[in-house]
């Protein structure tokens, strides 16, 4: 089958992410916790595949494809997991455009190195100019489309000295030194789905592929929230959470099972630039009508110029 057939899937479970990245935002804000937020919206994905891998337990994998197995395909779920916790942690702290723009930047670029390299098994294809080229003006376009946020309603970067004040003295530290941590999370996700693709391979059949990715990083959601359990929601939050809210870990695990069956066949540069491409689209559609609860931010000339920026990147990507 050519590699282009794939492409739509791939575009749908990009806006599927971005879906849930939005239903996430709605979650978190009703539970308040972001880490309970976080395990409500993963369980149902554990449910999901495991109900699945019940139903069809065939193939199973056989020893040798076991032992054949790198020691960190199964940590596949949980590199993904570090942009998830990175954005828990610091996006409130660099704001949400440097934020997405870092690790989404990270992304693309550590994507089209293990292409070139030949890195985790991926066939390595050596340096190629115009995939670079691709990748350089999706980093772009992800800079324009990121410097206005739904929260400041400005470009990020251009708060009153007053604001800059109080956001330093929140914290304590210059936001800037937390960009290269936030750089390795964007890469640990690039690398998470080609880790999961080899898990794939190994354990052959998919839906046990994915129920042994997202396991540890639902153990992990769980166990810090057992250590920091507060705050809690008020009976008046839990009230507000409708009933498509908890299913935005699923609606992101498409992008993941996607990785699981793909990415070892269009390369890991084309899966994630198209998955960010089409995540990004969708984004600025749901701030521009203000859709599933998003405030809405018109799509301005910097974000219509992002996002061309960016579909002329996938494009010389997916053809070089």
């Amino acid at each position: 089958m050519s590699a282009a057939l794939l492409y739509p899937f791939i575009i749908v479970a990009g806006a599927l992410q971005a879906l849930g990245n939005s239903m996430n935002a709605q979650l978190r804000g009703r539970l308040v916790n972001p880490f309970l937020a976080a395990s409500v919206s993963f369980l149902p994905i554990v449910f999901v595949f495991a109900t699945l891998f019940l139903v069809m337990p065939t193939p199973l994998p056989s020893l040798d494809t076991l032992a054949a197995m790198p020691w960190y395909a199964p940590l596949g779920g949980v590199a993904g997991a570090v942009a998830v916790f990175g954005g828990l942690a610091f996006v409130d702290k660099v704001g949400a455009g440097p934020f997405n723009g870092l690790t989404l930047t990270a992304n693309i670029l550590t994507s089209l190195a293990m292409d070139s390299l030949g890195l985790f098994g991926l066939p390595g294809g050596g340096f190629k100019p115009m995939p670079w080229l691709g990748g350089l003006l999706m980093a772009v376009g992800v800079t324009f489309i990121a410097r206005v946020t739904p929260d400041k309603g400005q470009k990020s970067g251009q708060k009153s000295g007053q604001e800059s004040d109080e956001a330093e003295a929140g914290h304590g530290l210059n936001p800037r030194l937390l960009y290269p941590f936030i750089v390795v999370a964007g890469a640990l996700q690039a690398v998470g789905v080609v880790w999961n693709a080899q898990l794939r391979g190994a354990l052959v059949n998919p839906w046990l592929a994915a129920l042994v990715s997202f396991l540890p990083v639902v153990f992990v959601f769980v166990l810090v929230f057992l250590l920091r359990p507060k705050p809690l929601p008020q009976r008046t939050d839990v009230e507000g959470v409708r009933w498509w809210m908890p299913l935005a870990g699923l609606a992101g695990a498409v992008a993941v099972f996607a990785g699981l069956l793909f990415v070892d066949k269009v390369g890991a540069g084309a899966f994630n630039g198209l998955l960010i491409t089409a995540n990004l689209l969708t984004s600025v559609a749901l701030d521009h009508f203000g859709w599933v609860g998003m405030k809405r931010v018109p799509a301005g000339p910097s974000r219509l110029g992002g996002a061309a920026l960016m579909v002329a990147g996938i494009v010389l990507i997916s053809l070089f």
